[in-house]
């Protein structure tokens, strides 16, 4: 049996799981460390005690054969061994497909403010003619986590609108959901800007997961934890049609 940990600040992990299940079978540990939510808010000395913490937590209690760490921010800000597989934005296949050379990375506070990402850009060494603009769309988060995307869509087009409307004004054509989280508003986010192309990276981390492991299991199954309230966690993914029991673990 494979078994892969998976794991973020709430509900963003569930993007990366969907992409995994679709091309492999295994069991699932799936952690929303709810406790430390938002992740994107977080210092890069408060992400690196969460997340080696977590990681020792998961290694002890569960033995996975991978874990991914589900979030943009700390794939980007804070270093892991290889048997960490993080989520960085897919800048490289963005340009590519961009017509304009004019791109966006949509992502949190404390990723699109970090030298981590600049330095992440630099790697490229695109040209002077390519233009990349950083896009804080925290708010959008919270949106997902508070799961208004279900329950108020007219509200969150609006917000949308107000976040992104004037950035998207400057011929950006491609751009990328560099928040887990944003996986879930990519059909508002299109249908508010249908002239731009959208790129979730989870179906290129699931190809990741996939070369790592050796075998698959028989079937799906996952197992979910989290680090906050249960009850009101449980509620949240029953909204989304996910019926699963949710068990407390704390880092």
């Amino acid at each position: 049996m494979v078994r892969i940990a998976v794991f973020d600040s709430g509900l963003g992990s569930l993007s990366i799981i969907k992409a995994i299940q679709k091309i492999c079978k295994s069991e699932i540990i799936y952690f929303a460390d709810q406790k430390n939510f938002p992740y994107g808010k977080k210092s890069k000395k408060q992400l690196e005690t969460i997340i080696k913490h977590t990681i020792k937590m998961l290694k002890e209690n569960f033995s996975p054969d991978v874990i991914v760490m589900a979030s943009n921010t700390p794939s980007l800000m804070v270093n892991t061994n290889r048997k960490v597989i993080g989520v960085n934005p897919p800048i490289r296949k963005a340009m590519t497909l961009s017509k304009t050379k004019n791109i966006a990375i949509l992502g949190t506070q404390s990723a699109i403010k970090s030298k981590s990402l600049s330095s992440y850009i630099k790697k490229f060494n695109f040209s002077k003619d390519k233009k990349i603009y950083k896009v804080d769309i925290s708010i959008l988060v919270d949106l997902v986590e508070s799961n208004k995307f279900t329950t108020d869509k007219i509200y969150c087009k609006k917000i949308i609108k107000k976040i992104l409307g004037d950035i998207f004004s400057n011929k950006i054509d491609v751009a990328t959901l560099s928040s887990t989280h944003l996986s879930f508003l990519k059909s508002l986010l299109e249908s508010e800007f249908p002239e731009v192309k959208f790129i979730d990276p989870a179906d290129i981390i699931a190809c990741k997961v996939l070369a790592k492991i050796k075998k698959e299991s028989k079937k799906n199954t996952i197992k979910i934890f989290t680090s906050g309230n249960i009850k009101l966690f449980e509620k949240n993914l029953d909204k989304l049609g996910i019926k699963n029991k949710v068990n407390f673990l704390s880092t």
